[in-house]
């Protein structure tokens, strides 16, 4: 079974649709572990009032709002998944009816994923929050237009879908396109590098440390692209203050392991 590590907070009608979506999904076996930031209680009664008839189990957790604290609950979310496989999500993204599907077939021993996203503009966001439902065939019979009106920044991705292969292993490690809104690796690769660092607070780089530290553990980074993407809403931008200092950590993380 899979764990979906679905990282929110206080944003409930973006999670609505997210929850939606993995609510669609034509592989069903998996979980919902909820790792919210500290949201408050408007959360709380969507997540109540979507669980009870949802297809696949919902596990709520919550901490106190405390700042962006994104990897302490994260860390909660990976010791409670029951799953051996992690994919971890984010609470403003929505998932294709083949997310879990296409999860499951990168799914290989010694590698770790990450996937792709496609950027809604405002316009298209606001629009789809509208919506009383998600609805993954309305949505997919206007994608062309979307795309020419700029509504989402991507469209083969969307209609080509590429398999598994080492073509999409990595060498080593790179910066670009890690987006800890849409990766997975196993849950015993987490706990053995003891999961996300906690130390590292407030919005930025924490996805790529995670990343980092996988793959100096010797698991192999694998691009989910042309197969995992999903639509992410348009918000405005975090509090990027710690992002300069994040990546400086980062950085000499790698600096210290290449010595």
């Amino acid at each position: 079974m899979m764990s979906i590590l679905l990282a929110t907070y206080n944003w409930p009608k973006a999670l609505k649709l997210c929850l939606e979506s993995l609510g669609t999904q034509n592989d069903l076996d998996f979980e919902i572990i909820i790792a919210d930031d500290g949201s408050t209680n408007e959360t709380k009664k969507v997540i109540d009032g979507i669980k009870e008839n949802f297809p696949v189990a919902i596990t709520h957790l919550w901490q106190e709002d405390q700042g962006f604290r994104k990897t302490r609950i994260l860390n909660q979310a990976i010791a409670a998944a029951r799953g051996d496989y992690l994919v971890f999500l984010d609470g403003d993204c929505i998932v294709q009816p083949d997310f879990i599907t296409r999860h499951r077939e990168l799914a290989q021993a010694g590698h770790l994923v990450t996937g792709s996203r496609v950027l809604l503009n405002q316009a298209l966001t606001t629009s789809l929050l509208g919506w009383p439902h998600w609805s993954f065939a309305r949505f997919a019979s206007k994608l062309f237009s979307y795309r020419l009106s700029g509504g989402i920044n991507k469209y083969w991705p969307l209609k080509i879908k590429l398999g598994n292969g080492s073509w999409r292993d990595y060498d080593q490690f790179v910066w670009r396109r890690i987006k800890g809104c849409n990766m997975a690796c196993w849950k015993i690769d987490a706990l053995a590098i003891q999961g996300f660092d906690e130390t590292m607070t407030g919005w930025g780089h924490e996805d790529a440390d995670f990343v980092f530290r996988l793959q100096h553990n010797k698991i192999i980074r694998k691009s989910g692209a042309w197969a995992t993407e999903v639509f992410h809403l348009f918000h405005r931008i975090h509090d990027q203050s710690n992002a300069a200092e994040n990546a400086r950590r980062v950085r000499e993380k790698i600096l210290a392991k290449a010595l």
